[in-house]
């Protein structure tokens, strides 16, 4: 049997967009020759509808997608990931389902069993689990056709009390396909190897892996559809973060690696400039602008900016004050030819002393502090809103995970924006991208990766005035988010108990920060946003 593996970027909601892209692949597929196309899980709607669910009329159009791209399925047959409405059943009446397409109309209807919880998934919020899993025939073979988690429950690491393959296996299929929508983390692509190696190792039979890409707000997919033989062994591996077309027989799988897995830090960079991309494609916008500071956050904002946008949609706005070194500015400057954007100067200084003569009475008697400190910010803050609102651009926040981690950062100053670029990405990670964004030549200036970290709001101001320094930070703060290691844990592995005690109770304390930042793009396996819900007045460490 010839397969396609159709790995697209839907949009959510789009259903004409996403049904003319499917349809577009389906006749490529045909006139290929090709017996089955498979696209991925809720591929007619995008992934994750989310409450989008909950309206019937939502639910209908993803059945009258289905139903029109089953009538393009005439010599050809497809597999659909889209929702399903099932008043037949108990329960919730909507299922997760994968359509198999053949002699033009819906063939069978296939629920997926396993709907996560965890992270940033919520799928039984919405859907019905399937009591009742079972093969596609077709051209005489037997498919074992499954959803996306309903290969996750590996031994060793089991969330839940069956597998779906253990019941399709009684009936002897000849290979597996998997329709999944797997949003990307650093060490995802090879956690997800290992779950595919798994299953066929276990169940002695190839698998057609099949997954969305592009971005959907903060979610990035990364692709990297796959074929594996019946040993486990990587047949194929379809680019990462690009759609892309391939063509499998299931009598002679032959070894096709389109793409290495590319580096970590290759990863991270494609995956943030895929996700600003999708992000403005997706909402209608064009242009952006942020705050351009002289320090290394915004530095590589901008460049990533730059790469997804284009140097002529981004527009960086340089506000020194006072207390900004020459340096900063000159970096900055260096920094646009480099990129050859465009920028823009605003002084703020005038604007500072103004603010601070009308506070004169409320502030008497007070020294200089974290107060006029976040005035600057929140300056800055309005000014580019105001470009932002002007112009019709977004402005992208420039935090760091560090930052937002520890609450090191304005509300409605430097906390502003409506997508945050590198809110996922700590301090130490945010020092190697840059090195591995000049690693053919300097584009971000080696004085901005060099230099001392800081705000700039004081005189001789330094993020190590009031910050461990970032390698001790960012390892607590991984061990503690990502790998969730308690306090005592912590002590116990041989960090300091007073600085874990401390850093742990500025996570805990400003996660009301956390709740009023933008959407942060995901690069992580536990990001700030949906996949971490904290109680905001929590006494934990606090």
């Amino acid at each position: 049997m010839k397969i396609a593996i159709a790995q697209l970027n839907y949009h959510i909601g789009n259903f004409e967009a996403n049904t003319d892209k499917i349809l577009a692949n389906i006749q490529k597929a045909k006139a290929e020759n090709v017996d089955l196309v498979i696209f991925s899980e809720l591929a007619v709607c995008g992934y994750p509808p989310r409450d989008f669910l909950e309206f019937d009329d939502f639910i209908e159009l993803c059945v009258n997608a289905v139903e029109k791209i089953a009538t393009a399925c005439v010599g050809i047959a497809a597999i659909v990931g889209g929702p399903y409405w099932n008043n037949e059943t108990e329960g919730k009446k909507l299922f997760n389902s994968a359509f198999f397409l053949a002699d033009g109309k819906i063939q069978s209807n296939h629920y997926k069993q396993l709907l996560p919880t965890y992270d940033v998934f919520d799928e039984y919020r919405y859907f019905e689990p399937s009591e009742n899993v079972k093969c596609i025939d077709y051209l005489g073979e037997k498919i074992a056709l499954t959803i996306c988690e309903d290969l996750w429950n590996i031994e060793g690491k089991e969330l839940y009390s069956e597998s779906p393959m253990d019941t399709l296996i009684k009936e002897s299929p000849d290979f597996m396909i998997n329709i999944a929508a797997s949003p990307f983390s650093v060490l995802q692509a090879d956690n997800r190897t290992e779950v595919l190696q798994w299953n066929t190792n276990k169940y002695k039979l190839p698998l057609f892996y099949v997954n969305h890409v592009g971005a959907q707000t903060e979610l990035i997919f990364d692709g990297a559809s796959c074929v594996l033989n019946a040993t486990g062994e990587v047949m194929a591996q379809l680019p990462f973060f690009e759609e892309h077309f391939s063509i499998f027989d299931t009598k002679s799988l032959e070894k096709e690696l389109l793409e290495k897995i590319p580096s970590k830090f290759k990863k991270i960079e494609t995956a943030l400039v895929l996700g600003i991309k999708d992000y403005f494609k997706k909402l209608g916008f064009k242009t952006a602008t942020l705050g351009l500071s002289g320090g290394i956050d915004s530095a590589l904002t901008l460049a990533l900016a730059v790469k997804a946008l284009g140097k002529e949609n981004v527009f960086p706005i340089l506000m020194p004050s006072q207390f900004s070194s020459d340096h900063s500015i000159s970096d900055s400057l260096e920094l646009c030819k480099n990129l050859g954007c465009k920028h823009h100067i605003i002084e703020i200084e005038k604007i500072y002393e103004s603010f601070d003569s009308q506070l004169t009475d409320l502030f008497k008697g007070t020294e200089f502090g974290i107060a006029e400190e976040n005035i600057q910010s929140r300056i800055r803050g309005t000014l580019l809103m105001a470009q932002s609102n002007k112009f019709g651009s977004i402005l992208l926040n420039t935090s760091n995970k560090s930052e937002l981690a520890v609450g090191y950062g304005t509300l409605y100053g430097d906390m502003a924006g409506g997508l945050s670029v590198i809110g996922d990405v700590y301090k130490t990670d945010v020092f190697e991208l840059c090195r591995f964004i000049n690693r053919n030549g300097e584009i971000i200036p080696d004085n901005i990766i060099t230099k001392p970290p800081s705000a700039e709001l004081r005189p001789d101001q330094f993020d190590s005035d009031s910050l461990p320094d970032y390698p001790i930070l960012d390892s607590i703060l991984f061990e503690y988010i990502e790998n969730r290691q308690s306090p005592a844990n912590l002590i116990e592995m041989g960090y300091d108990e007073a600085l874990v005690k401390r850093i742990l109770r500025l996570v805990n304390m400003n996660e009301y920060k956390r709740h009023q930042t933008p959407p942060i793009l995901r690069i992580s396996s536990k990001a700030f946003g949906m996949g971490r819900r904290v109680p905001i007045v929590g006494k934990y460490l606090s």
